[in-house]
Order: C-alpha cells, then sequence, then structure tokens
C-alpha cells in the first residue's frame, strides 16, 4: 500500500504523529471489525464473538472475525449495527458536553447510511428526538432502512441540502456535523480511497465543508453544542476547519477527557488553540478518525430580535380517527396513549405525541422521507400491520410469536415459503432469538411471508 507523500509530510509537525508505525499498520493489510448493539433488542451473546469491549463505548464491541452479517438474521432484526470502533467515541463526545438527561433537539446532518444516527438515539433521553438528514437523494432509503431496523418512534429522516435548515433558526440543541471529506483515515479499509486522494480534493473538500458549516449554524441555539467530525487525516479538513469556526462564528472550544490508555490523540490548532481528537490505527484499535466539539455563544439583542421575526407556517398534520380505527390500532402498542397517529396515503404512522408541534413545524421547513413507526394500513375493519410495525421498540408484547431457528430465519428473510406448526391463525411476528424479524400470516393451508420484498437477502 504505497500512502500519498504529500499525506505524510504533512502530519510530520502533528505532536505523536509516528510516521513508521502509521505505515506499518497501513502495510500490515489488518482489518477490525466492530458492531455497536442495540440496548433496547437484547439478545444472548454467549454464541456470538463478540467480547472484546470498546472502551469508549457502552455498547461497543470488537470481533474477534468478520462473520457473514447478511446470513445473521439478528442483524436483520436491528439487535446491533456494524461500526468503525473510532466513530463509536461520539458517544463519549456527546456525554461529555450534554446533558443527556434533558428533552433535546439533535441534527444528524450527514447521517446515511446511519451509524451516528442509530448511536445518538440509544443515548438520548425518552423526550428528546433526531432528524437524521442526507443530503444525497440516493443514499435516503438505506438511512430509512436502517433507522427502521433501530426500531425507534423518536426520529424523523429528512432529504435536505444544509441551506434548508436555515428555515429552522435557532432551534437545534445538537449538531452533528460528520462531513463529506477526503476519506484517508478509510486507506485500510478501501484500497480505492487512496487512488481517489489528491491535495486538490482535500482543498475541495475543506471548501464543501466550510459552506456546510456556515449554512446550519444559524439553526444551533445559542449554547448549543456543534460537533464536527471526519475520517481525514489532512490538517485543512480538520484542525483548520476548527480554527475557521472559532474565527468566523460565535463559538468555543470544548476539550474532553480522554484515557491515555485509549490511545487517542489530542491536537490543538494552530491560531485559535481548538481542541482536537485524532484516532490513528497504529494508536488505537480503529480506522482513522477526527473530532471536535463546540459550543455556540450568545448573540446580540439585535440578532436576536432578528431570529424572532422569522416565522414558519407550520402545517396541521393531525388526521382525525374514528373510535373504531383506534381500537384498531391500540392493541398493537405498548402505550397508545403515548401516540398520535397521521396518515401517509393509505398507511397509518405512529409518533410520540410530544412531537406533534415539532412535526408539524419541520414539515413546513424540510421533506421529511420517514417519521415515526409506520403501523400499516386498515382494511376492512383489520390493520394490515406493516413490517416496520413488527421490528419497532413500540409494538405490545403481547402480540403473537413463534420462535423460530437460523435456518427458517433465513429462508423467511429470502422471503421464501417457510413451514411451522402452530395452532394459531392469522398475523403472526416471527421471531429468532426472541427478536422479532417480520410478520407471517397462518392461513389454513399455508402460511404468507410478509418480509418486504425490498429487503430480502438473496445470498443463498
Amino acid at each position: 500500500m504505497n500512502l500519498p507523500e504529500s499525506l505524510i509530510q504533512s502530519l510530520q509537525n502533528i505532536n505523536g504523529f509516528n510516521e513508521d508505525a502509521f505505515k506499518a499498520v497501513h502495510q500490515s493489510g489488518g482489518q477490525i471489525t466492530s458492531i455497536r448493539l442495540n440496548p433496547q433488542k437484547i439478545f444472548n451473546q454467549q454464541s456470538s464473538n463478540t467480547n472484546i469491549k470498546i472502551p469508549w463505548n457502552d455498547y461497543g464491541y470488537y470481533l474477534k472475525e468478520r462473520p457473514s452479517f447478511t446470513l445473521d438474521p439478528l442483524f436483520h432484526a436491528g439487535a446491533y449495527y456494524v461500526q468503525e470502533a473510532s466513530s463509536m467515541f461520539l458517544e463519549e463526545t456527546l456525554k461529555q458536553t450534554v446533558n443527556l438527561l434533558k428533552p433535546l433537539k439533535v441534527l444528524d446532518l450527514c447521517a446515511a447510511p446511519g451509524g451516528k444516527s442509530t448511536l445518538i438515539q440509544s443515548i438520548i433521553s425518552k423526550e428528546s428526538f433526531l432528524i437524521s438528514n442526507e443530503v444525497i437523494k440516493t443514499r435516503v432509503s438505506i438511512l430509512s432502512e436502517n433507522i427502521t431496523k433501530w426500531g425507534a418512534a423518536n426520529v424523523i429522516v429528512t432529504n435536505n441540502d444544509p441551506k434548508d435548515f436555515k428555515r429552522l433558526q435557532n432551534y437545534f440543541d445538537v449538531i452533528l456535523v460528520d462531513a463529506p471529506c477526503s476519506g484517508s483515515g478509510l486507506f485500510r479499509k478501501d484500497s480505492n480511497a487512496i487512488t481517489e486522494w489528491s491535495e486538490n480534493n482535500v482543498a475541495l473538500c475543506a471548501q464543501r465543508q466550510q459552506r456546510i458549516l456556515a449554512d446550519i449554524m444559524s439553526s444551533l441555539k445559542e449554547g448549543g453544542i456543534l460537533i464536527y467530525s471526519t475520517c481525514s487525516y489532512s490538517q485543512q479538513e480538520d484542525e483548520a476547519i476548527a480554527d475557521w469556526l472559532v474565527e468566523e462564528f460565535a463559538v468555543s472550544s470544548l476539550q474532553l477527557k480522554i484515557d491515555r490508555e485509549w490511545g487517542i490523540l489530542e491536537t490543538v490548532s494552530d491560531k485559535k488553540k481548538a481542541y482536537g481528537y485524532r484516532f490513528y490505527p497504529d494508536r488505537v484499535k480503529g480506522e482513522g478518525f477526527f473530532i471536535a466539539a463546540f459550543k455556540k455563544g450568545y448573540s446580540s439583542t439585535e440578532v436576536i430580535n432578528n431570529l424572532k421575526n422569522i416565522k414558519l407556517k407550520a402545517k396541521k398534520i393531525t388526521k382525525n380517527f374514528t373510535t373504531k380505527e383506534l381500537e384498531i390500532l391500540k392493541p398493537y402498542l405498548i402505550n397508545a396513549d403515548y401516540f398520535f397517529f397521521i396518515k401517509k396515503n393509505n398507511d397509518v404512522i405512529a409518533i410520540p405525541i410530544y412531537l406533534e408541534n415539532d412535526l408539524a413545524l419541520i414539515q413546513s421547513a424540510l421533506y421529511i422521507k420517514k417519521a415515526g413507526v409506520m403501523l400499516g394500513e386498515i382494511i376492512r375493519n383489520e390493520l394490515i400491520p406493516a413490517h416496520h410495525l413488527a421490528i419497532s421498540n413500540i409494538i405490545n408484547s403481547a402480540i403473537l410469536k413463534y420462535e423460530v431457528d437460523k435456518q427458517t430465519a433465513l429462508q423467511y428473510l429470502r422471503k421464501a415459503d417457510i413451514k411451522i406448526e402452530s395452532d394459531n391463525k392469522g398475523w403472526v411476528i416471527l421471531t429468532h432469538q426472541q427478536l422479532p424479524i417480520g410478520w407471517i400470516k397462518i392461513l389454513p393451508n399455508r402460511i404468507n411471508n410478509y418480509y418486504p420484498k425490498d429487503w430480502r437477502i438473496l445470498n443463498k
């Protein structure tokens, strides 16, 4: 693996950078696989290979070897997310900079495929909510799928350019910008990243990062927390961006406490002495990563007044449901009174009731791809339940279930015919290791497989 010499030279003046060790770890061909468990979907780990804890994340584990995730029903059930270990340091960053017990409005601006969004959702309070946004339209579907598998109702998936968030002035308590970058931190995982890397690309990425941050800053509350991260080693995309943020906006850099044994390198930017945290694969068990946290200051009275003059007309979104319809829906939910219901096309969606006003405001400002949990469609006084409901965290535990082995589960996930022996009839949730993987309908002479066609696994 031939690393760009200009990159190596640019890192020489960073305290703690070891050229020989850095080159050696890239030449080794070593690969690290890690996952982060879903705390809302506990499963038996005794038969798994997740026994090495990631020190800066409560639910993160290194794997001894990389399995076939496609052929693991628990992966499809949303029991865990396959995520790079260094990026899981986001949890520690949030814990040190934000009161996670309070109700928070959080934005993950560049969210696909959903690793950091699912992490955020796992640690914010029940009364908080997350907007998980992806700029690129073609990547929104995989983001929505991963959020659905995670099972949470307090997430809204949007597909908007950063500039669109200017319509939500002074709104978010926390914004994460995991910015598009030149990708040098991924050289070990993706050799193509080396061929695509260039100093010109680094400069273009830095300009794009500045535009994204400039577009989003007005939507962060005064006193709110901005977290900026990249998978780049380049100072132009890391410490130089931190300097630019402090220079251009009323933000202050936040220093984090790190354990020496973790191997994370604290850096300080040249001009404004802003703190940043670098992850080198020769120092940590993970890939290249950079993260920095900032607190937004308070505006002048004039600016505050200008913000108050910006008004959005919220769309009315609540749809009245008949008593009969509510009687059909409520038995499917853990606590039906905790939700309000809307219809999108013919599908009923459940959303936490505390989000009603915020959802109306967000819908007035942004394009929403997904919100809450889709319950299904009411046809002839019966709910035709959606897959989203089956794998959600809000479904009533009293719903009929049928436990199957791995082979049967994989047949189901291929959307193939399955055979089970059950005296039950009607809608039943298929489970594996007690975790729901989807709906079947047991009829007198057959079993219908309702796994989503677009999600079916093709691997035999």
